[in-house]
């Protein structure tokens, strides 16, 4: 059964790195072992496979954003089509600047054994505590490199593709601080001047105007796209519905 599916953009959380994930291979089976695989999704001719879903899932643990590191097979599939898709567009475009260093892909590991809350506690700034942060979770080394790779090569996309070329004015500035940040504080507390908080006030309103810009393309990705799902049991459009109470 080949379910066609509406797939909206999730990056809003860009800036705190959201939603953008790799999906690795299997690890290789013991000898032996019969390793199964399907295909559950197809994306303008090319295929996703349950191993990618399922390794999806497991990377889920490298997003902070993720309650408890789990994510949904429902989610992961959203997050494979998406990805894909946006994966096809840096190719088409030939986006070779958005391709990180492997010096950026090492520190964006070492801040991740430093920082991400699960690997804190098990003290993966050491590497004994780093091997058994990854086997814990079926990982490996060399799998969380590619995951951050390209998770920096999509962030990169998103900088050069939206961020360029947009300006935000005074005007703008001014009314965030008026009518969303004054009011946050509490009545006779300190506030701090506008000269103090205009350039993160911009950094705000840029990201909003990105996050809406990019939503936008990626749903025209998927409209001009051909997207199915072929288990209608991952089809998060259809989870979506069944929640929603809509009827398709």
């Amino acid at each position: 059964m080949r379910t066609r599916i509406p797939i909206r953009g999730r990056w809003a959380a860009w800036a705190a790195c959201l939603a953008l994930t790799i999906a690795a291979h299997a690890q290789e089976p013991a000898a032996g072992q019969a390793v199964l695989d399907r295909v559950v999704a197809v994306v303008n001719n090319q295929p996703i496979l349950w191993s990618d879903l399922t390794s999806e899932m497991r990377f889920a643990v490298l997003d902070p954003q993720e309650v408890n590191g789990t994510l949904t097979p429902q989610r992961a599939m959203e997050e494979l089509i998406s990805r894909t898709l946006i994966q096809q567009q840096i190719r088409q475009e030939d986006v070779s600047a958005a391709l990180p260093s492997d010096d950026e892909v090492r520190a964006r590991v070492n801040e991740v054994r430093k920082e991400l809350p699960a690997c804190v506690r098990m003290n993966c700034a050491t590497d004994a505590g780093w091997q058994a942060f990854l086997h814990g979770h079926g990982l490996t080394a060399a799998q969380v490199e590619a995951y951050l790779r390209l998770r920096l090569e999509i962030l990169r996309f998103i900088e050069i593709r939206f961020r360029q070329g947009i300006r935000i004015s005074r005007q703008e500035t001014e009314a965030y601080y008026r009518d969303k940040l004054l009011p946050q504080y509490p009545k006779g507390s300190q506030i701090p001047p506008l000269s103090a908080v205009a350039a993160r006030i911009e950094e705000i309103l840029l990201e909003e105007q990105v996050t809406v810009m990019f939503d936008n393309w990626l749903d025209n990705l998927r409209k001009q796209g051909d997207v199915e799902v072929l288990d209608a049991s991952l089809d998060p459009g259809e989870q979506s519905s069944k929640g929603s109470g809509e009827v398709e």
